[in-house]
């Protein structure tokens, strides 16, 4: 491969020519040499004047050497295949990298793992691997790294020189890990720079020496320890941490591929976020620059003209909230008894017995009665420290001080972090809400007297949905929602392509993602993990399967998203029969089938009680008016105190047309035909005539005004005589001409007096329902309507003299899909939509 390389490209410096800046690459931005290559060419396109770069080992080297030692001590004889392995890789990076001057650096690299060949075959004769001897060997990644990159760039014509950090860098370690003798480091540091005065540094990662001339690491993470341990021995401006993320992120892309970078965090934003598993800087790293005020950048190889996260003292307060994080693998330990009522040192006694186990505590929670006292340890930890409080209170538990040490498995914590969260009401009040609307029980609580973390224990089976539902709650992220639509029929396809033109509204004014992820008719249906698009006609019609309305319900709840919302657009009594499970699993329904809400009363009432307890939201505006606010208005008077004293309507478009134009100049029987012809009536003009729908509607409303009302406790007349119910629909339509007659006699009665016929159906205060054809006078309200108009008029303790009205289009695909599509609105409101 050849050794030469494109120009450098022109970046921004990002910090002035006298500054001198740290640069740490981590093993990702060291793979192979190619981004040695690149690395090299960022690194020559800052001018600074000094550059001190560290470096880890090649992507995956120091797992490598860590195996390889154990191999070795476990005389396992693949060791020797990998240690070929190792070493070629290193020898094809160098020789890739420096061509035909690589001879001196292959001789360096061949004498180097010769050696390490020398310490694995004595391990294998001792069979044991010695803590000293693990150091040792686990450290070379970084030093073969630096040794490549140094000679990289010498061969560039750049004025470099590698440092081993075991040469300057002494530690101990303690209790709490390293600890860096800074004075002796920085002696030890001058007077190697008193013989290597360049200006570009490569420095060895993750080793070091104890004060004993040992040679040992600085442990996971160490690394980047190593670049804040140099930035400040250095005195740098700077330290820039580069890894494959543009920065720090408001929660683990992964789970919330909504989340947003961060231009700035403070260093205790960023403590907190790393303690609980966010991918930023350990806090070990920071320690070095806290103590100097040494800004730390969060960069991106491989996109390095991004500004990348600047962490330093500052506080920037924009939003309470700057992140969340999830920790998982984790247990609750509850210890439980009226004798720790007022009993000093229980938490103490508690906390020791947890240390002498050696077990770490994530989180800890108390009540003000003292009663319980809560603590979070990892998984892997957690029998142990059970057992350790059963034996500490042992007493305790046998006289009944102590009721019970529980434990509970298959924990996360969820933790919302930010400066801003101090002094800020409301903060834990939206996490909470946030993780209520998703159906998310909180285990336990804590929070810091610092107010710059909210931490929560739930139940790992709703992690991902808790932190989506929280990032989304602090507007970090869009209110996302798994929509399903059953029935793509008229109104249904309808819906979908209003719901199509509106996303990009939704999502850019009002932070709102309603995602289309499911679509079903009673034969077939079509399920998508990202999105159903423009296409999707095309692909229900090829691609969909055969429909299943339990594998379409699991499939809205597998993506884990905060929430799911279920749209039928179907007239299908199976389908409403679902409703109440639906609800119990915490999926909105929204609906303009009238099955549910005028169908069987225990079915209604199961519905109603399930959207009670889980607090899901069952929305069917559409279901009387189509697109007009009856059911919502009629809501409004009775939550505000009104009493209703009738409700009266017109709620057939089909018959008001037929009763606005029916004046006697033509037949009933020739109007009904007209409207069959234009598509005003069902392909069966008796399902309208009937009155059957009109009745269904007049239920829905009395049930929402509180009338425990049935289908067959309304008196409806049908409009189709009895000699002609069962017959077929062409006959029915060849024998209509034998109602014309009873039609002009009602007629003319009417007009004798000075009225006009409607159907009508009527809700009296004593909860009387009754639906048929009636004379009105021809003042009436509903006696001069537009042809196809609805119409509802409320008459209640408020508005008796001059009832309310709501009037307007009535049925039609657009009306009806607008008015299912303003209900999935007010679902998404009510879970904290911006809308």
């Amino acid at each position: 491969m050849s050794s030469s390389v494109a120009a450098p490209p022109q970046l921004p410096s990002g910090t002035p020519q006298s500054s001198t800046v740290v640069h740490k690459f981590g093993g990702t931005s060291v793979a192979d040499a190619e981004r040695y290559r690149h690395v090299a060419q960022l690194l020559l396109a800052r001018e600074e004047a000094r550059q001190i770069t560290v470096v880890s080992a090649m992507k995956g080297v120091t797992d490598a050497l860590i195996a390889l030692a154990e191999q070795a001590s476990g005389n396992l004889a693949e060791w020797r295949d990998r240690w070929h392995e190792l070493r070629a890789r290193h020898r094809g990076a160098a020789v890739a990298l420096l061509a035909e001057n690589a001879g001196p650096t292959l001789e360096w690299m061949d004498a180097r793992f010769d050696e390490l060949a020398e310490i694995l075959g004595a391990l294998s004769v001792i069979g044991e691997l010695p803590r000293e001897v693990l150091d040792r060997v686990q450290g070379l990644g970084e030093v073969f790294s630096a040794h490549l990159l140094g000679e990289y760039l010498v061969s560039r014509g750049e004025d470099c020189a590698v440092l081993d950090a075991r040469d300057v860098l002494v530690v101990d370690r303690g209790d709490l890990g390293v600890d860096v003798d800074w004075l002796q480091s920085a002696q030890r540091l001058s007077d190697w720079r008193a013989g290597h005065p360049q200006r570009r540094l490569v420095v060895t990662g993750f080793v070091a020496r104890d004060r004993s001339g040992r040679i040992t690491t600085l442990g996971r993470n160490g690394s980047d320890y190593s670049g804040a341990i140099f930035a400040a021995l250095f005195n740098a401006d700077e330290l820039h941490i580069w890894t494959d993320v543009d920065g720090v992120l408001s929660a683990d892309p992964r789970v919330v591929p909504e989340a947003v970078q961060l231009s700035a965090l403070s260093y205790d934003e960023a403590c907190e976020l790393a303690y609980f598993g966010a991918k930023v800087v350990h806090p070990q790293t920071m320690s070095p620059a806290i103590e100097r005020g040494l800004p730390i950048v969060i960069r991106n190889t491989f996109h390095p003209e991004h500004p990348g996260t600047r962490i330093t003292a500052a506080s920037d307060t924009l939003g309470p909230v700057k992140g969340l994080t999830l920790s998982p693998d984790l247990a609750v330990l509850n210890l439980e008894g009226t004798g720790l009522i007022g009993v000093p040192g229980t938490a103490e006694r508690v906390f020791a017995a947890l240390r002498d186990a050696r077990v770490s505590v994530v989180m800890i929670s108390q009540g003000s009665s003292e009663h319980s006292i809560c603590c979070v340890v990892r998984s892997a930890e957690a029998q142990r420290a059970q057992n350790a409080l059963l034996n500490a209170f042992a007493h305790e538990l046998t006289i009944g001080q102590v009721q019970r040490v529980q434990r509970t498995d298959g924990v996360s914590v969820l933790a919302a972090v930010g400066d801003g969260m101090a002094g800020t009401p409301g903060v834990a009040a939206r996490l909470f809400e946030a993780l209520g609307r998703a159906r998310v029980n909180i285990l336990a609580i804590a929070q810091g007297s610092s107010e710059r973390n909210i931490s929560v224990a739930i139940d790992s089976a709703d992690a991902t949905k808790a932190l989506r539902a929280a990032h989304a709650g602090f507007w970090l992220s869009p209110q996302t929602f798994s929509v399903g639509v059953i029935g793509p029929g008229n109104v249904g396809a309808t819906l979908i392509e209003q719901l199509r033109a509106a996303q990009p509204q939704l999502l850019g004014k009002a932070n709102v993602d309603l995602r289309l992820r499911a679509i079903a008719s009673s034969r077939r249906m079509l399920l998508d993990e990202r999105g159903i698009g423009a296409d999707w006609r095309e692909r229900f019609e090829a691609g969909a399967q055969q429909a299943d309305l339990d594998r379409f319900t699991a499939h809205l709840l597998s993506a884990h998203l905060p929430h799911a919302v279920i749209v039928d657009c179907s007239a299908s009594p199976e389908v409403a029969e679902r409703y109440a499970d639906w609800l119990a699993a915490g999926i909105h329904v929204v609906t303009p089938n009238k099955q549910a809400g005028a169908g069987p009363l225990a079915r209604y009432q199961a519905i109603r009680d399930a959207a009670a307890a889980s607090g899901a939201r069952f929305r069917y505006e559409a279901t009387v008016g189509a697109g007009l606010p009856v059911i919502s208005t009629l809501r409004d008077l009775l939550d505000t105190g009104d009493a209703v004293v009738s409700v009266e309507g017109i709620f057939s478009g089909t018959l008001a047309w037929l009763f606005n134009k029916y004046d006697g100049s033509v037949p009933f029987s020739q109007l009904v035909t007209e409207a069959r012809a234009m598509g005003y009536t069902e392909p069966d003009p008796r399902d309208d005539l009937s009155g059957t729908d009109v009745g269904r509607k007049l239920v829905i409303l009395a049930r929402e005004a509180g009338r425990a009302l049935a289908l067959e406790d309304v008196e409806v007349e049908s409009l189709v005589p009895a000699s002609l119910r069962n017959a077929s629909v062409e006959d029915f339509m060849a024998r209509l001409p034998e109602v014309d007659a009873d039609f002009a006699a009602r007629l003319a009665q009417a007009r004798a007096a000075g009225q006009v016929l409607r159907y009508v159906a009527r809700l009296d205060g004593e909860g009387r329902a009754k639906v048929g054809l009636v004379a009105l006078p021809a003042t009436h309200a509903f006696a001069n309507l537009r042809l196809t108009d609805n119409i509802v008029q409320f008459s209640t303790r408020r508005y008796c003299d001059n009832p309310l009205i709501v009037q307007g289009p009535g049925a039609g695909p657009e009306v009806t899909a607008a008015g299912v599509f303003a209900d999935l609105l007010r679902v998404a409101a009510g879970q904290g939509a911006r809308l």
